[in-house]
């Protein structure tokens, strides 16, 4: 054993199996703590939101999170790059743990989602740090995809306990100890990650390092005025605001453009966005992002709003789609070598995902658990695929000093990604959802009760729901149809959110012929046959 470890190869693996077993623990808890945390809040979201009385704000619980980790993953995966990874996942746990006893505590919306956006910050950090630190440690790719073991499987272990775990914790003890359940995972992370994982710094600046303060607040303010067109354009359609809102985000839009070109380490790397052998990568990160989010926020609340289900029933019925994304990215890895192209598991995992998501649409919620879980699982299969070939394929086809910066940027375009699905199908939701309510209220001739109506989370709030029953039947309606009626509302709309995801992921289907040949292999094989 001592001469098996001693004789390690630092062209394959730069510690001894012993450190690296360790390194790898410490970048196992932390990925676990972004991933649960990830899980855990979409399943609680809608108890959330109708205890702090806040539906307007239900996409921006979720979005202030991504908006503030697209912002700081580019920066960090970069600055990891120079300086080395270690320093950034320290401060990044300690931020992230914070936040989330912040967020614990939050007693509105607004504190919430600036809680929240702190949070992002923490995670963006981690996010874009993680997966170049593995491949720091792994310069071999081969030996890099089995390592990668031990991150797939606490985000396994995290996609398995975190929708069930939250909807049991929202139901039985509140939505507040949701996010209290990171400290502990938060500490343990601290920990490993001081002892184990080592300072490595493979570049070294050749002159004074220029962070762009400016280009994070610009993408900060076209990424948030983007989302506040987005909600606002159903509804008010081309209005003075939603007008001005557009110019912001064009004006901050072209600016960025040709601010980042300047500069030398760019929040937005233009020249690298725009290689013409990553962009496909890129655009399918988006899309992806737009699907699996579409997917974690809005199917909660489909189950919990539109079929009455508990918290915990709907945090069991999640749960597939996010097991299914780490049963993907295992097998993944276990083929990925033994396949001539492994772009085609791009095709097959874009392929996995229309083909369970399109069911759901059709679903009328008197199915069996088991088919919706089927259709979860499929759909989460399909995404696990698909986001672990885009960081092999990124990995692959890029030098190894701008590993960080590419594989940082393929990250933060999931998360733009799933921004963009969880904004759009919030905003088609609340048209939608008013709508339908109106024009059934018409039919019934009660518009008058429409204010009561107006709010989704009226659907998820039992007590809300009792005392409008009563004051519906004094005043001599049936509050069973009514009530049925918004349901179906709410179903409906949440439907064509998904068929909007689909789309997106059948888009990623047809981009994946546009990415360049790549085959996994050992990078010494050949050496070590001759």
């Amino acid at each position: 054993m001592k001469s098996a470890i001693a004789a390690h190869d630092p062209g394959r693996q730069l510690l001894p199996f012993r450190e690296s077993l360790l390194a790898m623990l410490g970048i196992a808890f932390v990925t676990m703590l972004v991933a649960l945390d990830q899980t855990i809040v979409g399943t609680a979201l809608p108890r959330i939101v109708a205890d702090l009385k806040g539906f307007d704000f239900y996409a921006w619980v979720a979005t202030s999170y991504m908006l503030a980790s697209v912002i700081t993953i580019p920066i960090f995966g970069r600055l990891g790059d120079l300086f080395g990874r270690k320093p950034f996942l320290i401060a990044a746990v300690v931020l992230f743990t914070f936040a989330s006893v912040l967020c614990g505590l939050a007693s509105n919306m607004l504190f919430l989602i600036a809680a929240r956006g702190l949070q992002g910050i923490g995670g963006g950090i981690l996010i874009g740090t993680v997966f170049a630190t593995v491949a720091d440690l792994f310069p071999d790719p081969k030996l890099r995809l089995r390592w990668l073991v031990f991150v797939t499987s606490s985000f396994g272990l995290a996609n398995v306990v975190g929708p069930t775990l939250g909807g049991m914790l929202t139901q039985m003890q509140g939505w507040r100890l949701v996010f209290f359940v990171n400290v502990p995972i938060g500490i343990v992370s601290l920990i490993f990650v001081l002892m184990f994982v080592p300072k490595l710094r493979h570049m070294k600046p050749s002159g004074p390092i220029q962070l762009d303060w400016l280009g994070a607040f610009v993408v900060a303010v076209t990424f948030g005025a983007l989302q506040l067109l987005i909600e606002l354009l159903p509804r008010e359609g081309i209005s003075g605001t939603t007008a001005l809102l557009f110019a912001v985000t064009a004006v901050c839009g072209l600016t960025l453009y040709f601010w980042e070109k300047r500069m030398g380490y760019p929040v937005v790397p233009v020249d690298v966005l725009l290689d013409r052998k990553l962009v496909a990568l890129f655009a399918m990160s988006v899309l992806g992002g737009f699907a699996l989010f579409s997917m974690v926020f809005y199917v909660p609340l489909l189950f919990q709003g539109g079929y009455a289900m508990s918290p915990h029933e709907s945090g069991m019925l999640i749960t597939p789609l996010l097991l299914g994304t780490t049963v993907g990215s295992v097998l993944n890895n276990r083929i990925v070598t033994r396949v001539r192209r492994a772009n085609g598991l791009m095709h097959i995992g874009f392929a996995l995902f229309v083909a369970g998501c399109l069911p759901l649409v059709t679903l009328k919620g008197h199915e069996p658990h088991i088919v919706w879980m089927a259709c979860m699982g499929l759909s989460g299969l399909g995404l696990g695929l698909v986001a672990t070939n885009l960081t092999i394929c990124s990995q692959q086809i890029v030098a190894r000093d701008h590993i960080g910066a590419v594989t940082a940027l393929l990250q933060s375009l999931r998360i733009f990604g799933g921004m963009l699905g969880t904004a759009i199908t919030g905003a088609l939701l609340g048209h939608l959802y008013t709508q339908g309510v109106n024009r059934s209220l018409d039919s019934y001739q009660a518009t008058q009760w429409l204010k009561s109506f107006a709010s989704p989370e009226l659907l998820v709030d039992r007590d809300e729901q009792s005392a409008l029953i009563e004051h519906l039947v004094a005043a001599g309606h049936s509050s069973d149809p009514m009530m049925h009626m918004a349901r179906e509302a709410l179903i409906a709309s949440i439907h064509i959110g998904l068929a909007v995801a689909a789309l997106a992921a059948l888009i990623g289907l047809c981009l994946a012929w546009f990415v360049p040949a790549v085959q996994v292999t050992y990078a010494q094989t050949e050496a070590r046959n001759a």
